[in-house]
């Protein structure tokens, strides 16, 4: 219960920091960049290396990839079929191609499976939702934007990332079986534990409701997909065709009905993909996903696969 009003009341602060100008108009930045570099590699080093590795790791990391794969397929065919605009697709390629996986996903599997659940979200997150962004992510945006970026500069990106190296790390240190010191893993655990309120602080502090017009159907179907159409496929393939069970599915599975990720949505609008409309896409996917996930969650207890 703590969990859940920490993530409520961190989410509230942000969007009352914002509104009543305590909170520095580009804030956020400083926010996002301690998170991503600092918060979520101190995760990653605290919680991977204790990961049982087995084929069901597959699961989590392949919920991200199957994500933009299908977002680009379905939005390739539906924007040739009503005539949007390449960015318009771009923009709804990328927004509704990648979840929250960390700043949202994070507090909300903490709140209902507790630590343990962070373990996957890692998985989730980390070769998941940041390689699959940094690479097929990247590499839409440049399309759709007509921009360009060699094979050779997003590896280079990707290496030199933080996260990336802490996450390579994280499982040398699994995969080796090297136990950290424990004033070492308490000093990680301590930095992660950053994560929740910082993260739900900056989203609170981006979200802007701004009024739409020819946004409206892109929207409406950018959500759709993300929020009910991508979960229901993931819970079609895991639960029902595939047949898995457990912890790591479940949370795999809520990944997916994550609302939309803060950072593709950035990249989107830098590379001038319908900025208002990502706004948008964040402004009402966020909030919105609060109440799908309690959704995805009741059919989740109610299906008995839990």
């Amino acid at each position: 219960m703590a969990n859940l009003i920490l993530l409520f009341l961190c989410l509230l602060l942000g969007i009352f920091l914002r509104k009543f100008k305590i909170f520095p108009e580009n804030g956020h930045v400083a926010l996002n960049s301690f998170v991503v570099n600092i918060s979520l590699s101190a995760l990653s080093l605290y919680y991977i290396p204790k990961i049982v590795l087995n084929y069901q790791v597959i699961f989590p990391v392949l919920v991200p990839w199957l994500n933009i794969l299908l977002a680009l397929l379905f939005f390739s065919i539906l924007g040739k079929k009503l005539g949007w605009s390449k960015s318009l697709i771009g923009a709804l390629i990328l927004c509704a191609g990648f979840s929250n996986t960390s700043f949202v996903g994070i507090p909300v599997i903490q709140a209902l499976y507790g630590e343990s659940g962070i373990k996957t979200v890692m998985l989730v997150d980390q070769p998941g939702s940041f390689v699959a962004l940094s690479t097929l992510g990247i590499t839409i945006a440049n399309v759709y934007s007509g921009g360009k970026s060699s094979a050779f500069e997003i590896i280079q990106k990707i290496l030199k990332f933080p996260p990336f190296i802490a996450f390579s790390v994280a499982v040398a240190l699994n995969i080796f079986n090297v136990e950290i010191p424990g004033e070492i893993d308490e000093v990680f655990a301590k930095l992660g534990a950053t994560t929740v309120p910082l993260a739900l602080v900056s989203v609170g502090s981006q979200l802007q409701w701004q009024k739409f017009n020819n946004e409206a159907k892109p929207l409406f179907f950018g959500l759709l997909f993300k929020l009910l159409l991508f979960p229901a496929f993931i819970f079609i393939l895991y639960f029902l065709i595939l047949k898995q069970r457990g912890d790591i599915i479940e949370i795999s599975f809520l990944e997916s009905a994550m609302g939309p990720m803060v950072t593709a949505a950035i990249i989107a609008a830098a590379h001038r993909l319908e900025p208002k409309l990502c706004n948008l896409m964040l402004g009402i996917g966020i909030p919105l996903s609060f109440v799908t996930l309690a959704f995805w969650y009741f059919v989740l207890q109610l299906s008995g696969f839990n």
